[in-house]
């Protein structure tokens, strides 16, 4: 399971030219599933990421979670960050789960960030997604499990 982190200003998904998701400031988290990830796994990639200090302190330092910080969660599942581009010159997408699997825990991922606190507005699995943000920093980090 991959989770790729963007702090943001702001961050909305539109699906037919309609916003079905949007934050201000926080986190936008992209999510990928592959082959033997569970729910064991979402469940401990969602107390990661919610837990995670990126958030600018007092004193500028990096020592807040997205709670602490008063920001909010928005995921998006991205299937593209499984792939494999070791060789060639085009992405292999046999890296990435099965499409049954991947919506099972990408709706296991997002329950268990509000069980976290947080409402988390999301994309729409497996639909074509435009995705706006405004990165914060630039501030983004990779997380696995």
């Amino acid at each position: 399971m991959i989770a790729l982190l963007q702090r943001v200003s702001q961050a909305s998904v539109t699906v037919n030219g309609k916003v079905i998701g949007e934050i201000e400031q926080g986190l936008l988290v992209f999510l990928a599933i592959e082959p033997g990830d569970s729910q064991e796994k979402a469940k401990r990639l969602a107390q990661r990421v919610s837990r995670y200090r990126i958030f600018e302190d007092e004193q500028g330092k990096m020592n807040l979670n997205v709670k602490q910080s008063g920001g909010e969660i928005l995921v998006v599942s991205q299937f593209t960050l499984a792939a494999d581009t070791k060789k060639g010159l085009r992405p292999s997408f046999t890296t990435a789960a099965a499409p049954e699997l991947s919506k099972k825990l990408y709706q296991y991922y997002c329950q268990q960030l509000r069980l976290e606190g947080f409402k988390v507005p999301t994309g729409e699995f497996g639909a074509d997604m435009k995705v706006s943000l405004l990165n914060d920093g630039p501030v983004t980090f990779t997380l696995t499990c």
